[in-house]
């Protein structure tokens, strides 16, 4: 092997290392960003809300469901705290997130996760009973940001019911999962 060759080959080499590198990096974040997710989802259930305000950018946008929209870490403090202290039947566990897809692009990142929940109130006249089940789906749309080397959410969206409109029990003849019509052959939709 000449030098020239040699060269080339630790060239390539370097390379395909930096190429590897980015890759890990990307894996390593997109863990991190399932981290956060996880432990946001977490703390909320357990009532941690300076652990889940800390979860958050300084100027973040969140909506959730059907409040209005919070911007920057003061506003979001507020509206979390507000649940502890005007709304007595916040729901404690029964959380679970599913599904992500998740998207780094250097320091910013992009996502989105369903997430069911289990654990229901319900209020009588005489008390208050604590079920688990039946499930309810939601999801989560998210912006994150790199701020101080730690993942934070920049923008989230949460909205429940999702899908908007779910079909529940069995589902009509050619509708199975697109949407579209099928043509009943006899012979099975292809």
């Amino acid at each position: 092997m000449t030098l020239k060759q040699l060269e080339n080959k630790v060239k390539t080499l370097t390379e395909s290392l930096k190429v590897a590198e980015n890759r890990i990096k990307t894996l390593e974040d997109a863990e991190e960003i399932r981290d956060l997710q996880a432990n946001y989802i977490y703390w909320l259930s357990n009532r941690e809300w300076e652990k889940v305000v800390d979860c958050f950018a300084e100027n973040s946008v969140v909506k959730i469901e059907s409040t209005p929209k919070r911007q920057g870490k003061t506003e979001i403090a507020d509206m979390f705290k507000s649940l502890t202290t005007n709304y007595d039947y916040f729901q404690e566990g029964g959380r679970i997130l599913a599904q992500p897809v998740i998207s780094v692009n250097g320091n910013k990142a992009k996502g989105y996760w369903t997430m069911s929940q289990f654990r229901f109130n319900f209020t009588t006249s005489s008390q208050t009973i604590s079920l688990f089940g039946p499930g309810l789906q939601g999801r989560y749309d998210v912006k994150y940001i790199k701020e101080d080397d730690k993942w934070k959410f920049a923008d989230m969206k949460y909205t429940r019911p999702w899908p908007k409109n779910p079909t529940y029990g069995a589902l009509k003849r050619g509708k199975q999962g697109t949407g579209r019509k099928t043509k009943n052959t006899g012979r099975g939709n292809k």
